[in-house]
């Protein structure tokens, strides 16, 4: 079979780029993005995917999204554009401190009950999506700010996502000034080092002792075991769900409940709750759940 690679696709392209995405492409488009990031895409986002497409065509001077669907599902494609793919396609909004009442209840109940019953050992918590890294950054602050007032406590912070992209900045953790907003204000000045070059746009990153606290990794949630060699305290899956279809909900529950210990906890986003059968958690607070523990 002859390899089907990006260059046999190449052409020139027209001076104005209007291209529409038609309902049959769309379905197979919304078909395979299902069957690969356990995303569904709805009729109503067929405009919103068209125009986040059309950047990759752009990119690879395609004339058609079949070329470009033709391309992508090409053992070339889905190896070197697939994840080129999956950036444009994901959303990925995020804010530091978002949904306060987590970190909150997290420094204010979570922690203060793991040192009573762990006189030793490492509090283990999992950002399940964590894009650009605000939020892993975030516990990064609260977790510090409790280990300052408890010596034995130590903590380790495992992030991921599947976007490349957005791992990429979450690495770097430089930001525009702007997105650290709503950071405490005596948080910020202990945490985050501020650009000097007053000809650049302000910029911010986090210092260096709290991203030593942070592994970040590349995880499709979509995938049947998870490459995580340790059971959590806590892990955060927040605001990811709510793209997804009743079945592929469950399957994502279920499954990080496998990599939480007994006791732990997982939190939801505001718009997300747990609806299953049997299920392994009880509701402690809206969108904060406790894993039942083995008897």
């Amino acid at each position: 079979m002859q390899k089907v690679n990006c260059q046999q696709f190449c052409a020139t392209m027209p001076d104005m780029y209007t291209l529409n995405l038609s309902d049959t492409m769309f379905s197979q488009f919304s078909a395979f993005i299902y069957k690969n990031l356990g995303i569904h895409l709805p009729q109503a986002k067929k405009i919103m995917l068209q125009y986040r497409l059309i950047k990759r065509l752009k990119k690879l001077k395609l004339q058609s999204f079949e070329d470009y669907f033709s391309y992508l599902t090409s053992a070339d494609g889905l190896k070197n554009e697939l994840p080129r793919m999956i950036n444009v396609v994901t959303t990925n909004k995020t804010d530091f401190f978002r949904e306060p009442h987590h970190f909150q209840y997290l420094s204010e109940k979570v922690l203060p009950d793991f040192c009573k019953k762990n006189t030793s050992g490492h509090f283990k918590i999992w950002s399940s999506a964590c894009s650009i890294g605000a939020e892993p950054y975030t516990m990064a602050m609260v977790l510090q700010e409790f280990a300052e007032k408890n010596r034995r406590f130590k903590f380790d912070i495992f992030s991921t996502d599947i976007s490349s992209k957005v791992l990429t900045t979450a690495k770097k953790a430089i930001y525009h000034h702007e997105l650290a907003e709503n950071i405490p204000i005596a948080l910020r000045k202990k945490y985050l080092l501020k650009t000097k070059d007053n000809k650049q746009p302000v910029l911010v990153r986090i210092v260096p002792e709290l991203r030593q606290k942070v592994t970040f990794k590349h995880l499709n949630l979509m995938l049947p075991k998870y490459p995580v060699t340790t059971l959590m305290d806590v892990i955060f899956c927040r605001n990811v769900i709510i793209y997804f279809d009743r079945k592929t909900q469950e399957h994502v529950v279920r499954t990080l409940s496998s990599y939480l210990k007994p006791g732990g906890y997982l939190f939801m986003g505001h718009s997300e709750s747990i609806k299953l059968k049997d299920s392994p958690f009880d509701r402690m607070q809206s969108t904060i759940y406790r894993k039942k523990d083995v008897t």
